[in-house]
C-alpha cells in the first residue's frame, strides 16, 4: 500500500475538476484539462481517498468534507502572501463575479502574458489552474473563490465560502 505523505494543492484543483464536470469523466480528462499528468491524477485522487475526500472507488467526490477542507484547513495548509507586480488573469477579489462585490485599490492575478489586468502575484494552486480557468468558467469562479479563502478579508472570505457551498454542496 502506499504511503500517503499529506495533501498537495493539485489535489484540491483535481477535486473542483471533478465536480465541475457534467457527466462521467475519465483520468485522461482531469489530466487534458489541467495540464497534469494521468499518473499524478491517480496519486492525486489516491492522496484524497486516504483524507477522506472521495470514494474508494475515487468517483465521488464527499462534497461536504471537501467544503469543511476547504472553509477550515485550506488557508492553513496552502497559505498564499501576494508577491510582486505582473500581468494576469483575476483571480481572488479581482475575479469578475467578486469584482461586482468588493472595491479594492490593489489587483490579484495569476501571472499570465496574455493576461487583462495588473496586479499582485498570487500563485496558484497549480500551475495547470490559469489555461483550466481560460476553458471552464465555472472552475475559474471556484478557484478565484479558493484565492480569496487564502488571501481574502473576513469579508471577503464570507462571500466566497457562501458561493462555494451553492457550488460543491449542491
Amino acid at each position: 500500500m502506499r504511503v500517503h505523505n499529506g495533501m498537495r494543492p493539485q489535489d484540491v484543483v483535481v477535486l473542483l475538476k471533478i465536480l465541475t464536470i457534467q457527466g462521467d469523466w475519465q483520468y485522461r480528462d482531469l489530466s487534458a484539462a489541467l495540464s497534469i499528468s494521468v499518473s499524478e491524477i491517480a496519486e492525486s485522487l489516491h492522496r484524497s481517498s486516504v483524507a477522506g475526500l472521495i470514494d474508494g472507488q475515487k468517483k465521488k467526490v464527499y462534497r461536504t468534507s471537501l467544503m469543511e477542507f476547504i472553509q477550515y484547513g485550506l488557508h492553513y495548509v496552502f497559505p498564499q502572501v501576494p508577491g510582486q507586480t505582473v500581468t494576469g488573469i483575476p483571480t481572488a477579489h479581482s475575479h469578475p463575479f467578486y469584482k461586482a462585490h468588493f472595491s479594492s485599490e490593489s489587483n490579484y492575478v495569476w501571472a499570465d502574458d496574455k493576461g487583462t489586468m495588473r496586479g499582485m502575484l498570487i500563485e496558484p494552486l497549480h500551475k495547470g489552474v490559469v489555461q483550466a480557468a481560460k476553458e471552464d468558467a465555472l472552475l475559474y469562479k471556484t478557484l478565484a473563490s479558493i484565492d480569496i479563502i487564502r488571501v481574502g478579508k473576513n469579508r471577503e472570505k464570507k462571500l466566497a465560502i457562501e458561493e462555494l457551498k451553492k457550488i460543491i454542496l449542491i
